[in-house]
């Protein structure tokens, strides 16, 4: 009722969730459009049912607040966001880190709301908010666009499963600046149809990194472009800077730049994965996402040695092309235990050393291949 008094003033309107307040608020859909910009200062703390037991059976259990087709508005505040996930990463058909690390039932049984969620919006500012304990995502763009997200802190347990902090995806002309995000998945992932995508000055720690994708899923398009990960730190995480995608896609990711990351304890800094699969029996296809343009530099740090620093595993039938290093230098992490370092790993990519690469990377193939198949990137 708040909501939609706000919405409808023609002046422009305060929604004020107040300091010292807790509310439990049941998934909801604020619409617009609103009659005028509005501002929703959040001091106190939202929080969302506790558990999938809690979540109301009419509801969709796959997102928590959705904010659709809302123009020129900010979110602000100094209260919290709390998805109260512990119930939902419990659930048995969720990837568990156990001996195993496999779900006990079929995923597709296993949906789980995304805390914040933007649709089909434009001209939003989202600044300084703590978004804690999503049951997955943590906070997503949908076909957004003109967007700015800042001063964020995002945390979740390490082991907390599938909940990225910020994802991103069919928007474009974003940017996402100086905040801190600890989570148990992609720190910042971007995912298909996304453009003029700007991120920088982000601390990731930990996390599995900043992804691109993953792409292509069940042999689907995708088109990104114009991305920048720029002045980030990534803390003891699974991955660093990351491209993923599955085999059998199509489309194209080009003109992404990575440049003045500082890693420390990251297992997989720089890495390119186009045999991304979530399990043992993905088959071998010969479309993918043809991946081109990508520059990596003043990239310094220490890795974990049990994978190589950098790992660039292009598709077999799709390489990837005009990849630039310069100014990389990674060092094994002090608490390697003796395990033997690992080289530079590449298949099927070509591309050049701008300056020289620490450890030194010689297996990128120099110039362009003779013939790209039928890479279908005209569709983007």
């Amino acid at each position: 009722m708040a909501w939609d008094i706000a919405c409808s003033q023609t002046q422009p309107a305060l929604l004020v969730a107040p300091a010292g307040y807790r509310f439990v608020v049941q998934p909801t859909v604020l619409a617009g459009p609103c009659q005028t910009s509005l501002l929703f200062q959040i001091d106190g703390t939202i929080m969302a049912p506790d558990g999938p037991r809690s979540w109301p059976n009419y509801s969709n259990k796959r997102q928590w607040l959705v904010f659709y087709n809302v123009t020129g508005m900010t979110v602000q505040g100094d209260g919290v966001v709390d998805g109260r996930g512990h119930k939902w990463w419990d659930l048995p058909c969720k990837p568990h880190k156990g001996i195993h690390g496999t779900a006990t039932v079929a995923p597709s049984s296993c949906d789980s709301p995304v805390a914040i969620r933007f649709f089909m919006s434009s001209n939003l500012t989202v600044q300084g908010l703590k978004v804690q304990n999503s049951p997955q995502f943590h906070f997503r763009l949908d076909h957004c666009q003109n967007v700015v997200v800042r001063m964020l802190n995002i945390h979740s347990p390490s082991l907390s499963p599938n909940t990225d902090g910020i994802h991103i995806e069919n928007s474009n002309n974003i940017i996402v600046h100086s905040s801190l995000i600890s989570n148990g998945d992609d720190c910042i992932s971007i995912g298909a149809g996304s453009y003029n995508v700007h991120i920088r000055n982000i601390t990731c720690s930990p996390s599995h990194g900043i992804s691109i994708g993953s792409l292509g899923f069940r042999n689907s398009g995708a088109c990104v472009s114009n991305i920048t990960v720029s002045d980030c730190f990534i803390h003891h995480s699974q991955n660093g800077v990351r491209i993923k995608t599955w085999q059998g896609g199509y489309g194209s990711v080009s003109q992404v730049k990575f440049h003045n990351i500082w890693m420390e304890g990251v297992r997989n800094p720089v890495i390119i994965d186009q045999y991304y699969c979530l399990s043992k029996n993905c088959s071998n296809q010969t479309s993918g996402v043809y991946i081109h343009d990508v520059s990596y530099s003043n990239i310094r740090g220490t890795y974990d040695v049990r994978s190589p620093p950098m790992h660039l595993a292009c598709s077999d039938s799709v390489p990837c092309t005009d990849l630039e290093l310069s100014d990389i230098v990674l060092f094994p992490g002090a608490d390697h235990g003796g395990v033997a370092e690992k080289n530079p790993f590449c298949w099927n990519a070509y591309g050049g050393n701008q300056t020289l690469i620490v450890p030194p990377v010689s297996c990128l193939i120099g110039g362009s291949p003779d013939l790209i198949m039928d890479l279908k990137e005209d569709l983007c």
